[in-house]
């Protein structure tokens, strides 16, 4: 392998290419886990806390979602549904699925919080919904953060998904230069190595870094929580 693999590759405009691609999946990546987290908490709290209908339904959502392929309503969303372009349609798909995984964690930190709170906040004149904002919720995030984390790195790989149905994200973007790159000079193994390698190295960043802030944000989770203990 030689250096002129590397400036085959790495021109100006084949960066600023893969940059555009990678603006896409960060853009997909956080509109989605901030859907997610919304439409998770709310589920998670109606299969929690409404045993009726709306709970049936939100339990029957969350089942049916976590239990199928994530590619599966990709799919269903991209090639069924009437409105937006491919990005938009894909990222509803990957929304519906990611939700349902996220409210299963949220519901997870709801079931650790001792039930003796709701008593004590009725005891202090709290209603039901207050009790939820002020005092669970904020308990149940500060548990579940290295659970939420380890979701949304998996979502941001998630991401490569989209590749598939030309979506210019960041890993259709790296992989279609192949096609430009082929124009000037004969691609051969090494230039798939390297471009490849660099793909899961920027992936590897990313994740590493939120694996890293998960850490850090754990230990501090933990003193928090050893103090209030004392």
């Amino acid at each position: 392998m030689n250096l002129q693999v590397f400036v085959d590759i790495f021109t100006y405009d084949n960066v600023l290419f893969m940059l555009a691609g990678l603006q896409i999946t960060f853009l997909l990546s956080v509109t989605t886990v901030c859907a997610s987290i919304i439409f998770g908490t709310i589920f998670a709290l109606l299969r929690n806390y409404e045993k009726h209908i709306f709970g049936r339904i939100a339990s029957i959502y969350i089942e049916v979602f976590r239990s199928t392929p994530l590619l599966l309503w990709i799919l269903v969303c991209i090639f069924m549904l009437p409105l937006g372009n491919y990005l938009i349609r894909g990222g509803i798909g990957l929304t519906l699925y990611t939700s349902s995984v996220i409210a299963e964690i949220v519901r997870g930190g709801l079931n650790s919080i001792d039930k003796g709170q709701f008593e004590a906040a009725r005891s202090q004149g709290f209603s039901f919904f207050q009790t939820l904002v002020y005092i669970i919720l904020p308990q149940c995030f500060q548990r579940i953060i290295p659970s939420l984390m380890s979701q949304i790195t998996t979502t941001i790989k998630d991401t490569s998904f989209f590749a598939q149905f030309a979506i210019a994200e960041f890993f259709f973007n790296a992989k279609s230069l192949m096609g430009s790159i082929s124009k000037n000079t004969t691609v051969g193994s090494a230039h798939i190595f390297v471009l490849y390698c660099f793909i899961a190295l920027v992936y590897f960043a990313i994740n590493f870094s939120l694996s890293c802030l998960v850490r850090y944000l754990s230990k501090k989770n933990a003193k928090a929580l050893t103090r209030i203990e004392q």
